[in-house]
């Protein structure tokens, strides 16, 4: 029996951003389809993640597309997903990408990227998963972020442990490296 490809959900910005950022996101969908894995995404075709989506259907991934119905026309669905969920509410959303994924990359984004990012670490340090959580940053767009992190840490307000859960590097192979099973 040929076991399942690793699954990766990765979350990243939908809307309009610099060149470089899409540069990211197709060099991340290429690598995805070069390790024959399976992409799950926010189910959009714009910005980053119609990036991400396209480059990985180039390269031979399988891909899955998870969007609710209210974004449906104003992301423009990926109509092209091996695989397009069409879901009810947000919450459904995140809950389908989560079950599909095996690991979480998240790209640069936004306050939806960031709510994904949160709600999904959140779960793993709790124990309510075990999957692996990567946070790809190769330009800094999350730097201010992870200061503020380690203040919360300093503070009290955050477990080292609970940072530790998260991988953050900057390189693309080492993110998809950390994304394997064990």
């Amino acid at each position: 029996m040929t076991p399942r490809p690793v699954a990766v959900c990765v979350y990243c910005a939908s809307g309009p951003v610099d060149a470089s950022f899409l540069s990211l996101a197709t060099e991340v969908g290429a690598e995805i389809g070069r390790r024959g894995m399976t992409l799950v995404s926010g189910g959009g075709n714009v910005s980053m993640m119609g990036a991400v989506a396209e480059s990985a259907r180039r390269h031979g991934a399988w891909t899955v597309g998870v969007i609710p119905k209210a974004l449906v026309h104003r992301e423009v669905a990926d109509v092209d997903a091996d695989e397009l969920i069409v879901t009810d509410t947000m919450r459904q959303r995140k809950k389908v990408m989560e079950d599909r994924a095996d690991a979480f990359i998240t790209l640069p984004g936004g306050i939806g990227t960031l709510e994904e990012l949160f709600e999904t670490w959140t779960a793993g340090y709790l124990g309510m998963h075990d999957k692996p959580m990567v946070l790809l940053d190769p330009v800094g767009h999350f730097t201010g972020l992870l200061q503020w992190l380690d203040g919360l840490r300093e503070g009290g307000f955050v477990q080292q442990r609970a940072l530790d859960a998260l991988v953050v590097t900057q390189d693309v192979g080492r993110a998809l490296d950390a994304c394997m099973p064990l």
